[in-house]
């Protein structure tokens, strides 16, 4: 099947999931490959079976070659074992799972495979350049290119948000979100990456450590009975692939480089992935 032909078939299946980010009305028709709602606003499905649901011009600092880096990484597993633990959290039942920012599309297309491709599935990002990269994973779901303050999605449609290592938007993830449903939000903690961030700069700069307080408190105070595991591990970097790991990160952009910084990026072997994985109930 073409991807423009799943496209249309996902969002004929799934219409009840969608509405205009325009007036925030359900959409109510797909005719040929154009999803509208009752005003007439309109919205084509593109050749690779996307949506285009941006209303203005979005800053996006992922860039192609960072997407293409990160895509090499996830796909030699770096963030397999985070992709496991999400798991333990879903039921045996079929879930509507909503990946926020998913970029290039590897955890989620993982997750869907550990679960037999049971879910109805939707990913998006700002990025349209992260959404084209998405439509070739091997994977029934629906990628889209969207605002995360303005989501085209119906209130209460959602059994599942995940949230890997993106922006939050709470007030929306409350809005789309099924009473029973829930969100599992990853963020890194101090440690993730140390081994990057010491090779490129050293021990006592501003960018040498890293703190998640700001984003940890702010989850917190939305869902305060919400579960935090920490779940941390060491990644075998796979040969040659040392420079993929440094351009998937907006590390590569920071200020303060060691004079032999690149060398000792080169020399690595192993890296830290330490994460908190939290959980609040809707």
């Amino acid at each position: 099947m073409k991807k423009i032909d799943f496209g249309q078939k996902f969002v004929k299946q799934n219409l009840q999931l969608f509405r205009c980010p325009v007036c925030q009305t359900p959409f109510d028709e797909v005719v040929g490959y154009s999803l509208s709602c009752p005003h007439h606003h309109t919205f084509d499905i593109s050749k690779k079976g996307t949506l285009f649901f941006l209303t203005k011009q979005a800053n996006n600092e992922y860039d192609k070659s960072m997407l293409q880096a990160r895509h090499k990484i996830l796909q030699a597993g770096l963030f397999d074992p985070i992709v496991d633990a999400i798991a333990t959290y879903l039921g045996p039942e079929p879930e509507t799972i909503l990946d926020v920012g998913c970029g290039e599309g590897t955890p989620l297309a993982r997750l869907l495979a550990l679960r037999d491709g049971q879910d109805t599935a939707i990913g998006f990002d700002i990025s349209k350049d992260g959404i084209n990269l998405a439509t070739q994973q091997p994977v029934d779901a629906f990628f889209c290119v969207a605002d995360l303050a303005r989501l085209p999605f119906n209130d209460h449609t959602i059994s599942t948000i995940i949230d890997l290592f993106s922006p939050s938007a709470y007030d929306e993830f409350n809005r789309v979100a099924k009473t029973g449903g829930r969100l599992i939000k990853i963020i890194p903690n101090s440690d993730y990456l140390h081994e990057l961030r010491v090779a490129l700069f050293g021990t006592g700069q501003k960018n040498s450590s890293y703190s998640n307080d700001k984003v940890f408190d702010l989850f917190m105070t939305h869902y305060p009975s919400a579960s935090i595991d920490k779940l941390t591990y060491e990644f075998s970097i796979p040969k040659g692939m040392q420079q993929d790991l440094l351009t998937m990160t907006p590390l590569h952009w920071g200020k303060g480089r060691q004079d032999n910084a690149l060398q000792l990026v080169n020399a690595l072997k192993t890296i830290t992935v330490d994460v908190s994985v939290m959980v609040a109930d809707f």
